[in-house]
């Protein structure tokens, strides 16, 4: 992200120079001006690398706490919409269970109608047949009794010995 690495510089060995005078044998230490300009560089350096390590390790830490939110809020819109599905699931069981009774009810008065339409009718067919039968038994007794009573008029004629009258014209 910012991450801009500085290159380190390399550090002498040694930060001092060694200046010798003339006829003693003293060896004074005396700071090289370009040595400690190099040891302040490489200080802010390091500091400069100090923040910008504590400023990726903050922002690490500020993207680790967005990504958790982003999670966090993703399961609790899951979690949301879960619920409300399952609720309206129920509610689609709930009508559709009410619905089939509704029609398992309707059926069962049409399964009732029907037994009940279909002994009305086989009644009213054993109605006719009856009537029918009632009716041949009439037509039966009638004919019977034209048998009986052509048996009779022929005996009549035969013991008299007369022949029965011609019909006019042939129609009665």
């Amino acid at each position: 992200m910012g991450e801009e690495e500085h290159p380190k510089k390399p550090e002498p060995e040694s930060p001092v120079t060694s200046v010798e005078s003339e006829g003693a044998e003293e060896k004074t230490i005396v700071p090289d001006p370009k040595q400690e300009k190099v040891e302040e560089e490489c200080k802010t350096d390091r500091t400069i690398d100090r923040d910008a390590v504590l400023e990726r390790v903050a922002a690490e830490k500020r993207l680790t706490l967005i990504e958790a939110w982003e999670e966090s809020e993703k399961s609790k819109a899951e979690n949301k919409s879960e619920k409300k599905l399952s609720a309206i699931r129920a509610w689609e069981n709930r009508k559709k269970e009410k619905l089939e009774a509704e029609l398992k009810k309707f059926e069962e008065e049409l399964e009732k109608k029907k037994a009940e339409y279909t002994e009305k009718t086989r009644n009213k067919i054993a109605l006719i047949h009856k009537a029918a039968e009632e009716k041949r038994a009439v037509v039966e007794a009638k004919r019977g009794e034209g048998l009986l009573k052509a048996e009779e008029i022929a005996a009549k004629y035969r013991a008299t010995g007369a022949a029965p009258p011609k019909k006019l014209l042939g129609i009665f």
